[in-house]
């Protein structure tokens, strides 16, 4: 079975830093462009951030540039999203999915979301 797991969320004052990791199981991650994806309580699911599958195009929505970093590591089903200098309004729980293809590194069409971790920050 198909199943993409995030973790690496956590409780964070303004300022700090987090790495989430988006693992896959089932299927390999170094095959398809990944995406990051948020949503805080009453609002909608946005992008974040996105990767290609060759992982030469990155796409960060204007909200996180400068801050959020999005790497990849192949042949360990693994997908980063490095957050620095973290704001309240970034919490929310991040979710990644498996793109069915990417242009430009903007994520298209995802699939498979993961179940999400939160990503808290406070003072």
């Amino acid at each position: 079975q198909s199943q993409l797991v995030e973790s690496g969320g956590g409780l964070v004052q303004p300022g700090g830093s987090l790495r989430l990791s988006c693992v896959a199981s089932g299927f390999s991650l170094d095959y398809y462009g990944i995406g990051w994806f948020r949503q805080a309580p009453g609002k909608e699911r946005e992008a974040v951030s996105s990767i290609s599958r060759g992982g030469g195009d990155t796409n960060y929505a204007d909200s996180v540039k400068g801050r959020f970093t999005i790497s990849r590591e192949y042949g360990k089903n693994t997908v980063y999203l490095h957050m620095n200098s973290l704001k309240p309004e970034d919490t929310a729980i991040y979710y990644c999915s498996r793109c069915t293809s990417t242009y430009g590194g903007v994520c298209i069409e995802p699939r498979d979301w993961g179940q999400g971790t939160q990503v808290t920050v406070s003072p």
